[in-house]
């Protein structure tokens, strides 16, 4: 027996309460179950209820057995002198209070609904052997509670990660459009160079980028300098020409690149090499003059995919890195790539910025979200293979979010699979 479950069971009252009776046989008529505490203290706060004919308002504190009371140390504990009521699976001992009075207690082991009891034992039993624990039933959830949930858990994946961007919001003043190049560079990283990519965009002061976004070289040199990646010595004219460029803007706006993360070729395929797509996302901010305010202005994918469609400068045609050519070919950003941008940065700082502005636009956030494709990895296999196959990238996002924070935590009482595994005839 999980202490989760008696949470779960005493919040929605998934027992037969109009029943229940105190250990010493007097009733209990529920009026509030109280607010669920996460934090330190008693488990729920500000319940009501009536014991016998006397009404009580306090706090309700929950265990497995009674004697983990003392177990934990309640007893010399003053935030426990407001419990009210001790809701146990097993009661194996009186608990007193300060005045030798018995604490009233409810044990729910004889209240509790078999149905739930046994899908409980059902959800969890043979956990080792699952992917999810509910792995061998998720298939027969209703299309409603899992559409409905999966909406549920991306607006969950966007506050996540609105919280990144209130930080660096408030590191930089409020600045939307550096807090926008930092993000961006951090997805033209991915995964591998991502760090060091954010590392690079926090080093040049955004104002550098902005006042030489007329000149597509100059933005190459600051970025590729700044990230550490130019030879220190070569014979390739472009290299000589892109060193001498950084240094001059290096020394007239000051620019200290100590502490930049070393950014990474190895194991990258080479449309993924940091000098392509350092040169691309030069090449960006080149084309598109206010792209802060461009990118946050509804439009649909394909005007995205038009905006956003930016290709290296030429010399990487015929480059994936210093000195080293190959037959001429365009290195332009793929319709995927641009998928991921939206994914992980654009949308993600349109829902923050909307908030920012108090305006309710999530809908334009949905309907954006929904005409992504599918994103392809192993999360995304699995549960296509276990429930409906995901038709968009919300339908992805929704699944990450689901296994990184309910599945892989046990946080399966707090998951709308979970809850319909328990509650189900």
């Amino acid at each position: 027996m999980r202490e989760d479950f008696l949470h779960y069971i005493w919040k929605y009252k998934k027992f037969a309460f109009a029943k229940a009776l105190t250990t010493t046989g007097e009733s209990i008529t529920i009026t509030s179950v109280g607010q669920h505490n996460h934090l330190a203290g008693p488990d729920f706060f500000n319940a009501r209820l009536h014991i016998s004919d006397q009404e009580w308002a306090g706090n309700v504190e929950i265990h497995k057995r009674s004697s983990d009371w003392y177990a934990h140390g309640h007893e010399t504990d003053t935030h426990y002198d407001t419990v009210i009521l001790h809701v146990v699976w097993e009661h194996d001992i009186d608990i007193f209070r300060a005045d030798n009075s018995i604490l009233p207690t409810l044990e729910l082991k004889s209240y509790i609904h078999k149905e739930s009891l046994d899908n409980y034992h059902h959800l969890f039993d043979n956990s080792t052997q699952k992917w999810i624990h509910c792995e061998p039933s998720i298939g027969e959830l209703p299309v409603h509670i899992w559409e409905h949930w999966q909406e549920r858990l991306y607006i969950e994946r966007l506050q996540r990660k609105t919280i990144t961007i209130q930080k660096l919001l408030k590191k930089f003043k409020n600045d939307w459009e550096r807090v926008l190049f930092i993000m961006l560079s951090r997805s033209f990283g991915t995964k591998i160079n991502g760090e060091a990519f954010q590392s690079i965009a926090q080093h040049i002061d955004f104002n550098i980028i902005r006042k030489n976004a007329q000149e597509p070289f100059r933005l190459e040199a600051i970025l590729l300098g700044a990230g550490n990646i130019l030879p220190e010595e070569s014979t390739d004219s472009y290299v000589m020409q892109l060193q001498g460029e950084y240094e001059y803007i290096k020394h007239k706006f000051q620019i200290n690149a100590d502490g930049v993360l070393p950014v990474q070729f190895y194991k990258l395929r080479p449309h993924n090499f940091p000098t392509i797509r350092l040169s691309q996302l030069a090449m960006l901010y080149h084309q598109t003059p206010n792209l802060f305010q461009r990118l946050m202005e509804p439009q649909s994918l394909l005007s995205y995919y038009t905006q956003l469609s930016v290709t290296a400068s030429e010399y990487w045609e015929t480059h994936f890195s210093f000195g080293t050519s190959h037959k001429k070919r365009s290195k332009k950003l793929s319709t995927s790539f641009i998928d991921l941008l939206l994914i992980n940065t654009i949308i993600p700082l349109k829902f923050a910025y909307y908030q920012y502005l108090s305006k309710e636009n999530n809908e334009e956030i949905f309907d954006l979200i929904r005409t992504i494709k599918p994103e392809k990895n192993s999360i995304i296999t699995k549960f296509d293979s276990c429930v409906s196959k995901a038709k968009n990238a919300m339908h992805t996002q929704a699944s990450i979010q689901l296994k990184s924070e309910y599945c892989s935590k046990h946080h399966c009482l707090q998951c709308e699979v979970g809850n319909w595994m328990i509650t189900r005839k």
